[in-house]
């Protein structure tokens, strides 16, 4: 009953969301945790992952669904059209309007749930990564910028896995059921002194959100070399260049 309780109230849409994603995860993935305890089981968290497949919403949904949290995710504008989109808004995910200044709506409607202390699971890669190896690609800083205007606990994620069931890549799905996916919680981002000078009049220019996106991208390489069991390599493959004049949250697919 612990993890109920930290869950909090979930509303009618938000179970109907839990009545399709826990199954379907469940099915397709064979979920495998590395320190989902990291997790905190209150107060504000931003989650910082890297994108592999546009299935990963399933997957990371049950990851910190079975922490004890309430998941909210950053996802593309597309994605709320009808009745599932009505249903998704209801549930408290946020639409984002890319390629737009209306995506800065986004990240204020974000700001605004940090604050509420409710966890928010952002891909800075804004899509699924074009590396032919799937190690994550150049990030947008959008994550940065709620990271250091909130006081959420910023935890880097590395998944790996759910790219073998869709691969973006080459357009296929492949129907697998119980598709081993890993994910591992790397310790929380100490991001105090930033913080600290922000408060003390410091800009939050270009170069802060860029040197702040490497530092939580880097530990998610890291996290997922390990997942891998591999090095990564030392150079970051572009972001789509459309997606390089974005520089606003990531999507969730």
């Amino acid at each position: 009953m612990g993890k109920w309780r930290t869950r909090g109230r979930i509303p009618f849409p938000l179970w109907l969301c839990i009545v399709v994603v826990y199954p379907v995860a469940s099915l397709l993935f064979r979920l495998r945790y590395r320190h989902p305890e990291r997790i905190p089981t209150s107060g504000p968290v931003l989650l910082v992952a890297n994108h592999v497949s546009v299935l990963d919403p399933l997957a990371c949904a049950r990851l910190v669904f079975d922490a004890g949290r309430i998941p909210h995710f950053l996802a593309k504008e597309s994605v709320f059209k009808g009745l599932a989109g009505t249903i998704l808004r209801a549930a408290g995910q946020i639409p984002v309007a890319r390629y737009s200044t209306a995506a800065r709506g986004a990240l204020a409607a974000a700001e605004a749930d940090l604050r509420a202390g409710n966890l928010i699971v952002v891909y800075p890669e804004g899509s699924v990564t074009r590396d032919p190896g799937w190690w994550p690609m150049q990030a947008r800083t959008g994550a940065a910028h709620l990271a250091l205007t909130t006081d959420a606990v910023v935890l880097p994620v590395a998944q790996w896995g759910p790219q073998r069931v869709h691969d973006y890549h080459t357009k296929k799905l492949h129907l697998r059921l119980r598709e081993p996916a890993d994910y591992l919680v790397g310790e929380p981002l100490d991001l105090s002194a930033l913080r600290a000078e922000i408060r003390a009049g410091r800009p939050i220019d270009a170069h802060l959100l860029r040197e702040t996106t490497e530092l939580m991208m880097s530990r998610v390489r890291a996290q997922l070399s390990e997942l891998r069991g591999e090095p990564a390599p030392l150079a970051v493959h572009p972001a789509p260049r459309r997606e390089r004049r974005d520089q606003l949250p990531g999507s969730a697919a």
